[in-house]
């Protein structure tokens, strides 16, 4: 278990000493694929939990654990290519952080102890910061930094929620440690008035790194001057961590009594999420931070789903796995786009499909997935979540999100084909911007994974999610 943690972490140092910026992120690329083989095997035989136990694997450690490193492979094979071309510039620092990040991230899946997590959580912010500054220019400059800032700040309330937790069990009959297992199994006799406060905190503090709206404002900027691939990691990966926080936390709300105002501060903030996401995407024409406002509308899906409980949970984990790789299809291709026109608006960038054969129809591939089309996995697990609502009789829920994900398809569809469509004829080009297998081909496999999961889904996923939603007190349904 621990391997899929200090793996990539033991490369990191390895990493910022080696000498050759050609050949260092064959060192991402090892990590890469020395995390994927230590999660298929914590995936087909996990070790049976220990009493107190720190690290731990469940079924929502399992499903962010594989989502985290099938994406995080592809953009390692993806930085083989991308990297290379980008030889203006030392990757010491962005090689070396990503692999603190994959541990960082890992540690947050396995951690079943609130600080613990916590801890983790301000590991990712501090490793990720200075790798949107990767491009070394004022824009770049302002994004980390007000990534830094604004997930410091949430870090900073998610440390205070976990004290409110840690004294709503210091009475007698109370655990004394921060382990979810020991503080849902006292729940009964938690202070309700600490656990509301901590659940407070830790929502807007997570939800601060998850980019739930209104505490979205460091996304757009970041996600739009980073590298595609740190978007793509970000948006599909590290996002999906901060979700799951919020989950473990919900857990112990929901043992301590306070699942109903959980439950509404869940779907309120989910709700606000995807309306504020509809009304920035209409009329984007950096099509870099309109893929921003879609990453709050799927974080806003996300906790919509647990919100409303039963089958939209189980929709909810399910969209999880769906969001992560297909964020890495859109992000990824939109990168190539970037590069091959140096420009990341509408007014500079028509024909994408043209100049890029690959990653133009990519693009507007992953677009049709990420808003739900079908056969993609991400329909069935919207489709699930809008069941749930309606199933559930809450039909003004359901029928706004149903409203807003469809000013949200008309809106980024605009865009899109404002990009995709056309004769790039005299539009800017930069030299060795071309479609190569290292940079279109992660995104056409991570397209297919999506593409199967609305096709297929196997029974042993469908089983893990249900396993999930059972954890927050809902269970699967199939669509």
């Amino acid at each position: 278990m621990l391997f899929v943690i200090l793996a990539p972490l033991a490369l990191a140092p390895v990493a910022f000493a080696f000498g050759s910026n050609r050949l260092r992120p064959r060192l991402l690329l090892a990590g890469a694929l020395a995390h994927t083989a230590g999660v298929v095997a914590l995936l087909a035989a996990a070790p049976a939990p220990l009493e107190g136990a720190w690290l731990a694997v469940d079924a929502l450690g399992k499903i962010t654990l594989l989502t985290a490193t099938v994406l995080f492979l592809a953009a390692a094979v993806y930085a083989q290519g991308y990297l290379v071309r980008r030889d203006d510039r030392d990757n010491r620092v962005f090689v070396t952080g990503l692999l603190v990040l994959l541990a960082a991230m890992s540690t947050v899946a396995l951690s079943h102890h609130l600080g613990l997590t916590w801890v983790a959580m301000e590991a990712s912010t501090l490793s990720t910061a200075p790798l949107i500054y990767f491009n070394h220019n004022a824009r770049s400059l302002e994004a980390s930094w007000k990534y830094l800032l604004i997930g410091s700040l949430g870090i900073a309330l998610a440390l205070l929620g976990t004290f409110f937790l840690a004294l709503s069990g210091s009475g007698p009959g109370g655990p004394r440690s921060l382990l979810v297992e020991e503080l849902v199994a006292a729940g009964p006799v938690l202070s309700r008035t600490w656990v509301r406060a901590a659940f407070v905190f830790l929502l807007v503090g997570y939800g601060t790194k998850m980019g739930l709206a209104p505490l979205h404002s460091w996304k757009p900027d970041a996600y739009g001057e980073a590298p595609g691939l740190l978007g793509a990691l970000l948006a599909g990966g590290l996002t999906n961590f901060a979700f799951l926080s919020i989950v473990r936390v919900f857990q112990v709300t929901r043992a301590a009594g306070e699942e109903a105002f959980a439950r509404d501060a869940l779907v309120g903030l989910g709700l606000f999420s995807i309306a504020l996401a509809a009304v920035f995407v209409v009329g984007q024409k950096d099509f870099k931070r309109m893929l921003a406002y879609s990453s709050v509308e799927h974080m806003g899906i996300l906790a919509l789903g647990v919100g409303l409980g039963g089958g939209a949970a189980a929709g909810a984990f399910f969209h999880s796995l769906n969001n992560g790789l297909t964020k890495g299809v859109v992000f990824l291709s939109a990168g190539n786009i970037h590069r091959a026109f140096g420009s990341k608006s509408t007014d500079d960038v028509r024909g994408a499909a043209r100049r890029l054969p690959l990653s133009g129809p990519l693009f507007l591939a992953g677009f049709l997935a990420v808003t739900g089309s079908p056969p993609f996995g991400p329909f069935f697990s919207e489709f699930a979540i809008l069941n749930g609502a309606f199933g559930g009789g809450r039909f003004l829920v359901g029928g706004l999100f149903l409203a807003f994900i469809a000013i949200i398809f008309v809106g980024m569809g605009a865009t899109v084909l404002q990009v995709v469509q056309g004769d790039p004829g005299d539009a800017g080009r930069v030299p060795r911007s071309g479609d190569s297998w290292l940079t279109a081909g992660p995104p056409l496999v991570l397209l297919a994974a999506v593409l199967f999961l609305g096709l297929f889904l196997p029974q042993g996923l469908k089983d893990l999610f249900g396993a999930a939603a059972g954890l927050v007190g809902g269970g699967w349904e199939a669509p």
